[in-house]
């Protein structure tokens, strides 16, 4: 029967304050439980769109279960924040898109799809949202837990081991499990979420975009390229230009006349074409589809009833309502007139929905959707901004789908919501060339994959800034990888191409592409899993083994099935000299005969067989010859078995019993190893082909076998000495092509403005009036010296690689800037007695830099003076002239001489009077309790203090954060997007004060 737990559990305490234990009831299965604060807010709580049947979470089911972890809630001032405390040592996954970790513990993010061009790893809210967290408790169980809310949600991790959902009231929580493995758990959230469209088989292979290629004879161009040079290739993408004055629906006359010629010829050669449609369509009378759309009544509305008009691409645009049903249905239709074009794909873009030149980069949340009563009914955006993209994606998705019923539609979309996975394909949105981000592409494909989204990828090579050649050479490497494999760079960078940056890191990109082509049978095998269990693409490493807390924060490796892929993110290194952390088992390396020091090295686990395509001359398309080899792994009792899942590689014949799936045994009896067919389901006959089998022996050696595939195979075992001497003799190949591998020249770009001084390992030093400090450029223009002359006091001293002065662009400990080098731009310290200064500038990714001018002023020799900012250079792609949230946050780690004696003293705006101890623990100021304009660190032994004045207008908060012997003493800027016309800065000095 269904329970659920008592109600009189809620404690009142005031009017605008409840909280309590959450009442349950079991729904979906066993293991499901819903969640909510009380009956009446059940009742009153909105439809699911994350569920892929609104009533199934709405439905009680029988059950005598009850839940493992029961949450509290709290609903005060409109907000309900729900609480799960776990064992200790318990570690979090999932969040969605997001960047920074893979083990979420210490972050939080907020569900709010923005525009999130040039983000970095502390950055809270990027295109998608997913209010899901995944526990991994330290037995190795799961659990996960789904805050069911549209709304803008926080999910904060900040606290070890407890998971806290903070939205407005009020939202029911649905949690999935606790089950043995993060796998079950996974499988338990596809049945109310839905799994992954099925793929097309071409979608799979390489793919090729750049914003933008501008003419139709520069996509020939591209595509002739890929094939001379025997680089594989099936998807030529087609950015914003292609359009008619950025008209959706239209194409450039002059640009791109004939588009069918195009298409054609590309499908002729092997590729398929994707095309870009914005939903910003341009007001403009006498534009068919804007008026078409304003027949049908379709455009969002502002409060007052009026269309909504924002800036995008075309300038002024009004926006789908794709909240109606009757709107995605006028939307599926423009989609199936277009396709008729030639086109094979589309990639929704711009659809958060991005708005140009405001400062949310989105429209204003009190724009009226009139939404259909099943998904909600009429509500302002605030409401559906989350899920706007997902809707939009599934309206084009649906007039792919009207228009051939017997393809698969393939939809790439910017923005979405947990449960976009059944519509649409996702990439990593408009990341940044440089190395923290290939690093983080790890841990975001696999976020993505841990909440329900396995078709993704990052921009291999990054979208914004120029690439080095070992850079892309080593995204490549990784990038050919992952589940979704596209190369992206924007405009007015460098080209992109795999032979755009010299004939090795060329080489590198074939080698890794002809690798990802050579898995594609097991890929394809795990897509079909995806798509009927729910199961991920791509897993981390600790999936292998989720009792072993060591492979937890692994973020260089990831699996691909029983496939181990290990690469290196550091820019000098390459995985010839890193040594990977593999999970207990046996695991097997193999390589096909092309290792390298930037390409991921494979491992195989032992208890595996995975399907292979054959090598092959001819690329273009990816089910490649009729061959078929296996690499087989034995686990310790001589024992494994992989699947193959195989039919027309497109359309719909596989869900009527159209396809095969094989699953293949080896099995070590006495001297040989037998591979049979074990089982086999569906109705497509099996192709007469031969079968290659090689058995992995350790140190990449294997026996070769052919045979007839449904036959069975039969290999004779080497004796001991002869598996030895095939070891021996293949550890020593692998290192020979290692050694001999042409490396890619690791050039890198010399940026900056003209007269830029070359860096070197030699701290800058400044010496005048009463101060001499030392600053190291090439770590986050860090102050690692701050020394007061007449008194001798060391006020600032930290090693080079850490604490000292740092400044960061964001309110994440460590956001970009700390550790980002910094140029020298301009230097004057030859004038003793005279003003000494120095100003620096290091990139922060998104077209912004953080610009500091570090002076000891001529006419006040006792101030040692810091101007700080960021500031806007070249805000990209869809900024509307603005930039990603950030703040200024001045982080200086003062060294304690007396820690017992010290203490930091300040009067307030409001005239309090503050004396902050190192036992009053982490402490923030703002508003009236903001000092005012000044504040000191006060040693009495000495009798000294470091006064601290700085410009009261640009300071939005102050923390004193006290540390072993150390305190920070951070001054925190106003948090918002920057324009060139609109940096951030503050602007601080420090002087030494004698006190009695």
């Amino acid at each position: 029967m269904s329970k659920m737990a008592d109600h009189d559990q809620a404690k009142v305490v005031a009017a605008d304050f409840v909280s309590g234990d959450m009442i349950f009831q079991p729904i979906l299965e066993d293991g499901i439980f819903r969640f909510d604060c009380s009956a009446e807010a059940r009742a009153a709580s909105y439809p699911s769109l994350s569920f892929i049947r609104s009533k199934d979470r709405d439905t009680p089911i029988m059950s005598h279960s009850v839940p493992s972890y029961t949450p509290t809630y709290e609903c005060v001032s409109g907000k309900q924040i729900v609480k799960f405390e776990f064992p200790d040592g318990t570690t979090f996954y999932g969040t969605g898109e997001v960047s920074g970790q893979l083990e979420r513990t210490g972050k939080r993010v907020f569900t709010w799809n923005t525009d999130a061009w040039g983000y970095g790893p502390g950055t809270t809210s990027l295109y998608q949202s997913h209010p899901w967290v995944l526990a991994v408790l330290p037995n190795g169980e799961a659990l996960g837990v789904l805050a069911d809310t549209t709304l803008r949600c926080e999910i904060d991790l900040r606290k070890e081991s407890i998971i806290q959902f903070i939205a407005p009231s009020s939202y029911p929580v649905v949690t999935f499990g606790l089950f043995a493995s993060p796998t079950d758990v996974l499988k338990s959230l596809s049945h109310a979420i839905g799994t992954v469209f099925m793929p097309p088989k071409w979608s799979l292979g390489y793919q090729q975009c750049r914003w933008s290629y501008d003419s139709d004879e520069r996509v020939r161009e591209i595509a002739r390229t890929f094939r001379e040079k025997g680089i594989p290739c099936d998807v030529i993408w087609m950015d914003i230009d292609y359009m008619d004055g950025f008209r959706c629906f239209t194409f450039d006359q002059e640009r791109f006349r004939d588009p069918q010629s195009l298409v054609k010829d590309l499908h002729d050669d092997g590729f398929k074409a994707i095309w870009m449609l914005d939903p910003g369509i341009k007001k403009e009378e006498g534009y068919l589809i804007y008026d078409s759309g304003s027949e049908n009544d379709a455009w969002i509305k502002k409060a007052d009833g009026e269309p909504f008009v924002g800036g995008v691409w075309p300038g002024p645009c009004v926006f789908p309502d794709f909240t109606q049903s009757k709107v995605r249905a006028w939307w599926a239709h423009l989609v199936k007139d277009f396709t008729s074009n030639g086109v094979d794909g589309i990639w929704n873009d711009m659809n958060e929905p991005a708005v140009f030149k405001t400062v949310t980069k989105t429209m204003p949340e009190s724009n009226l959707h009139l939404g259909d009563e099943a998904i909600g009914g009429c509500q302002n955006h605030s409401h559906y901004h989350n899920v706007y993209g997902m809707l939009m994606a599934r309206s084009t998705y649906e007039g792919m789908k009207l228009a051939n019923e017997n393809k698969r539609p393939f939809v790439l979309t910017r923005a979405g919501f947990i449960g976009s996975q059944r519509y649409a394909a996702t990439w990593t949105g408009d990341n940044l060339s440089n190395w923290e981000h290939i690093h983080m592409s790890i841990s975001m494909v696999l976020q993505l994959g841990l909440s329900g989204q396995p078709l993704s990828g990052p921009d291999i090579g990054g979208f914004a800034g120029n690439a080095t050649p070992k850079l892309f050479g080593r995204w490549m490497g990784v990038g050919a990888m992952f589940p979704f494999c596209r190369g992206h760079s924007e405009k007015n960078t460098n080209d992109h191409e795999p032979w755009s940056f010299g004939e090795e890191c060329e080489e590198v990109c074939r080698l890794a592409l002809r690798r990802r082509y050579r898995l594609l049978p097991h890929i394809y095998t795990l897509f079909y899993l995806a798509h009927t269990t729910g199961i991920p693409v791509a897993t981390p490493t600790f999936f292998a083994d989720p009792k072993d807390p060591g492979l937890r924060t692994t973020e260089n490796s990831f699996l691909l099935g029983p496939l181990l892929v290990f690469s290196s993110t550091i820019a000098d290194q390459g995985t010839d000299r890193l040594h990977p952390v593999l999970p207990k088992g046996i695991w097997l390396r193999f390589d096909f005969d092309d290792s390298h020091p930037d390409l991921p090295t494979l491992y195989l686990q032992g208890g595996s067989i995975i399907p292979l395509a054959p090598p092959h001359q001819h690329v273009g398309e990816a089910n490649l010859s009729d061959d078929l080899t296996l690499l087989v792994a034995l686990d310790q009792n001589g024992h494994a078995e992989g699947l193959l899942f195989e039919d027309e590689g497109d359309g719909y014949e596989f869900t009527r019993g159209g396809y095969l799936l094989t699953r293949y045994v080896a099995e070590l009896q006495s001297s040989a190893v037998t591979v049979r067919v074990s089982q086999m389901e569906g109705s497509w006959k099996r192709p007469r082909r031969r079968l290659r089998v090689q058995l992995l022996l350790g140190g990449g050696a294997m026996l070769d076998s052919w045979g007839i595939d449904g036959d069975v195979l039969k290999i004779n075992m080497p004796t001991e000495v002869e598996v030895s001497t095939l070891v021996s003799t293949s550890e020593k190949q692998y290192r020979s092509r290692l050694e001999c591998a042409k490396h890619i020249p690791d050039l890198e770009e010399v940026s900056g403005p003209k007269g830029v001084v070359e860096l070197s390992k030699v701290p800058v030093e400044l010496k005048n009036g009463d101060w001499i400090a030392k600053v190291v450029p090439w770590i986050g223009g860090r102050i690692i010296s701050m020394e007061h002359l007449p008194s001798g006091t060391q006020w600032l001293h930290s090693r080079v690689e850490i604490d000292g002065y740092e400044e960061y662009s964001g309110t994440e400990y460590r956001s970009a800037g700390f550790s980002e080098e910094y140029s020298v731009i301009e230097r004057d310290l030859e004038h003793a007695e005279e003003e000494e200064s120095l100003i620096l500038e290091g990139n922060i990714g998104g077209g912004l830099v953080l610009r500091r001018q570090i002076s000891i002023l001529k006419d006040n020799p006792k101030i040692f003076q810091i101007d700080s900012g960021i500031i806007a250079r070249s805000v990209g792609a869809g900024s509307g002239g603005f930039s990603r949230l950030v703040c200024l946050r001045v982080h200086p780690t003062f060294t304690l001489l007396h820690p017992t004696e010290t203490f930091v003293s300040f009067t307030s705006i409001d005239g309090s009077k503050h004396e902050i101890w190192p036992e009053s623990g982490d402490q923030f100021y703002q508003e009236n309790l903001l000092p005012n304009g000044e504040w000191m660190l006060v040693d009495q032994c000495q009798g000294l203090a470091l006064v601290n004045r700085f410009n009261i207008n640009e300071v939005f908060k102050c923390y004193i954060h006290w540390g072993t012997g150390t305190v920070n003493l951070e001054l925190w800027s106003e948090d918002r997007p920057v324009s060139k016309q609109s940096p951030l800065t503050v602007s601080h000095g420090y002087e030494v004060r004698g006190i009695s």
